[in-house]
């Protein structure tokens, strides 16, 4: 699969967006500042949030996979062991080692400049960024998130983009104003995020 360019204009968030990803997270979302990739459905799959909740509590995944379809097949591709087969390429591959430095660089001032913007302290210097960047690959859904999000950016993300299968091809995970019935399509060990 290649990433569908749905990349949603930036600050756009309406209230049926905030109804959608409420129901696909099964709960209200936090920290969200507006949607950073729609779903060919037309739903939002990506939303880009804060670095700070409102509390002040640190939140490193400024890109939060929503869609429950695409976090499950993402799921199937971690326990398939492709984690671990591209951690042991990144040791072993100086090229593919730069690329993904540089999404995590890339990463890190997005979210400092996110922080800025909101006025609000930046995560400490040192901090992780998402997924296991720069070092490993920890977790999926958020490199696939960056990478949606993102297009070009995450090396891994994209790699993993191109053998999900189209989890928007039944129509949308959800319907605002009430739940689908694919309820088995949903992956909740997005712990990670």
């Amino acid at each position: 699969m290649t990433s569908p360019d749905q990349s949603a204009p930036e600050g756009r968030f309406t209230s049926d967006d905030i109804a959608a990803v409420e129901l696909q997270l099964g709960r209200l979302p936090r920290g969200v500042r507006g949607v950073a990739h729609r779903c060919p459905c037309g739903l939002p799959d990506v939303v880009r949030t804060a670095p700070r909740l409102e509390d002040g509590t640190p939140f490193p995944t400024m890109y939060y996979l929503t869609c429950p379809r695409a976090a499950s097949a993402i799921g199937t591709l971690e326990g398939g062991g492709l984690m671990r087969e591209m951690t042991e390429r990144l040791a072993a591959d100086p090229e593919l080692r730069e690329a993904y430095t540089r999404a995590h660089e890339s990463y890190l001032a997005e979210r400092d400049a996110l922080a800025a913007e909101a006025g609000v302290e930046p995560l400490p210097a040192g901090m992780q960024s998402a997924g296991g960047m720069p070092a490993r690959v920890k977790c999926l859904h958020a490199l696939v998130g960056h990478e949606l999000a993102v297009p070009g950016t995450n090396p891994f993300g994209q790699e993993a983009l191109e053998v999900l299968p189209e989890w928007w091809a039944k129509g949308p995970c959800v319907c605002v104003g009430e739940r689908t019935d694919d309820t088995d399509d949903t992956d909740d060990t997005k712990d990670d995020e």
